[in-house]
């Protein structure tokens, strides 16, 4: 028996048909999961993947993910590829298996551009691209550090839609909020954090786009902040973005929380000082600039003396359009894993 059918416009995706009811589809998650626990369900059920290949609807192939790290009540059933068990393969969505390709599709046409994060079907779509595509999908599987965390309910994001896809995101903290859980410092400026575009559509431009989406967002602000700490990607994007518009080289700073002035750093001068180095001084300038931010940062207690601090969860990139290497990296310094592990399916394996 197989269990899904092809996906179309007329029936509507996940994001168009789902209410924001999060306690209801995990209700319906935990019982479709405990009837395959118990054998309840057919044991010939299968799930089509695009590619043609089956996967068989059994409870070690199926797992609750948390969407929200500090909301572990909403959770969403996925189910991972018998040959990988860390890729999420598909969704369970109102009562029905969606492939993440799907959860991704949307069939309104008005679903264009950036659009601001509201409904829970729209944080599902944030936390597929999120923890899901780029964590897993489109990153080298070696780089341990390059995460994102799966988001707070409360994160302010937008996700960019393109002809009828989600292709990618990014975050912001706004001025006021808390710099993490638990702490009692706030920032006292809007901080782009995060952001991603998946492979298929970089080198257009998309990162520059949404950074200065971010600029007109909250143009009535005198500063804004690039979350610290910056990859050489994003300095990329910032050097094309702040070359084309000259009137917010003043407002951009790479900031560390909660963003006071000694802990901002003018990008504009940093793209300077970056364009005029030597080639031959690359790697140990950056060494050097690394070493220094470690340095100020352990004399302000954001890291403890022992050189292990809290986990990381800012920095936002884009590949630019005139890197060759490192095509399928989204950039970040962060850590971040498939949340909420209820079966045998080992989703992820890193954790900070």
């Amino acid at each position: 028996m197989e269990a899904g059918a092809p996906r179309g416009a007329a029936g509507g995706y996940p994001v168009d048909v789902l209410e924001d009811d999060p306690d209801g589809y995990r209700e319906a998650a935990l019982a479709y999961y405990a009837a395959l626990r118990a054998g309840a369900q057919p044991g010939t059920e299968v799930f089509s993947l695009p590619t043609g290949e089956q996967v068989r609807l059994q409870a070690p192939s199926v797992c609750l993910c948390t969407v929200h790290r500090d909301e572990p009540q909403h959770q969403i059933l996925v189910l991972v590829s018998p040959r990988d068990t860390k890729t999420v393969v598909a969704v369970y969505l109102k009562g029905s298996w969606w492939a993440t390709e799907d959860v991704l599709r949307t069939s309104d046409p008005a679903r264009e551009g950036l659009m601001k994060v509201q409904s829970f079907g729209e944080r599902i779509v944030l936390f597929i691209l999120n923890v899901v595509i780029f964590g897993r999908l489109e990153r080298r599987l070696d780089d341990d550090d390059m995460f994102f965390l799966p988001y707070s309910g409360k994160e302010d994001a937008k996700v960019l839609w393109r002809d009828g896809a989600a292709v990618g995101f990014y975050t912001t903290k706004a001025k006021g909020s808390l710099c993490g859980d638990g702490a009692g410092a706030c920032y006292l400026l809007p901080v782009f954090d995060t952001v991603f575009v998946r492979r298929g559509h970089r080198r257009q431009g998309l990162g520059m786009a949404m950074l200065r989406d971010f600029c007109e967002t909250f143009c009535q602000d005198g500063a804004l902040g690039i979350s610290w700490p910056i990859s050489p990607a994003m300095y990329q994007v910032c050097r094309k973005f702040l070359s084309a518009h000259p009137e917010e080289r003043g407002r951009l700073w790479e900031v560390e929380p909660p963003g006071a002035w000694g802990q901002r750093d003018s990008i504009w001068l940093k793209v300077q000082l970056r364009q005029s180095r030597p080639p031959d001084r690359e790697l140990a300038t950056e060494s050097a600039l690394r070493s220094h931010c470690f340095c100020r940062s352990l004399r302000r207690g954001l890291i403890p003396a022992d050189g292990v601090g809290p986990r990381q969860e800012r920095i936002g990139g884009e590949e630019p359009e005139d890197m060759e290497e490192d095509q399928d990296r989204a950039v970040g310094e962060a850590t971040a894993e498939l949340p909420g592990r209820r079966c045998q399916a080992q989703l992820d394996g890193k954790r900070a």
